[in-house]
């Protein structure tokens, strides 16, 4: 594990493809970050190295202007290049030993677990927090097959010690429920990329997280 702590609650997830001209995924993060996000993942898979190392280093200017951390998707080698904060890895990705191994404790790792088994193997082998789901119906991950549930996250939360953020089909109205489940915070995309008013998005689901439970 790192030294570093996992001190935000809300993971924005990037997907550069919600937006137009007219409004760009640079400036949706700018919103986000003036609406108090404190970690941001660039998750753009199917940019090559040239133009993924481009974007990586202004996501980073821009992180680091708001005291935010930058985690890069998958790609450990741009992670490295641009200082980032930490990289996430799925399980097809690396694995999380041979990062840990590589990194020590310079980086922190997030892994993207669809099981308890997943879950509790992301921690034996050093990672420092997961994201467990899709905990609900979503779209975009219909491929994972049918949803965990919220007592999937239940029992996961219980049996490991590091942070568990849901992820799937998460809406600001499910956030308490999330965390009654014993979740540690949220990771998303639309639910704050898709508002109208990002900056106050993502204000009012970090209000709610934050408060005690």
């Amino acid at each position: 594990m790192s030294n570093k702590p996992i001190d935000f609650r809300l993971y924005l997830i990037t997907d550069r493809k919600l937006f137009t001209v007219h409004c760009s995924l640079f400036t949706a993060i700018k919103e986000a970050l003036k609406g108090g996000a404190r970690a941001i993942q660039l998750r753009e898979k199917d940019l090559g190295t040239r133009e993924l190392l481009k974007l990586a280093y202004k996501m980073r200017e821009l992180t680091k202007r708001y005291n935010a951390k930058l985690f890069i998707n998958d790609r450990l080698d741009i992670a490295l290049a641009v200082g980032a904060d930490g990289v996430h890895l799925a399980q097809n990705s690396i694995p999380v030993d041979a990062v840990r191994n590589a990194v020590n404790k310079k980086l922190l790792i997030g892994v993207s677990a669809h099981s308890l088994k997943e879950a509790l193997e992301a921690e034996k082998k050093g990672a420092d927090f997961i994201t467990l789901g899709p905990v609900y119906r979503t779209q975009s991950k219909l491929k994972y097959g049918a949803p965990l549930g919220i007592e999937t996250l239940k029992k996961t939360a219980k049996k490991i010690k590091i942070p568990v953020f849901a992820i799937g089909g998460v809406k600001i109205n499910k956030v308490n429920e999330l965390k009654n489940a014993g979740a540690y915070g949220v990771a998303l995309i639309s639910e704050v990329f898709r508002a109208k008013d990002v900056k106050g998005k993502t204000k009012e689901l970090i209000n709610v997280l934050q408060k005690r439970r």
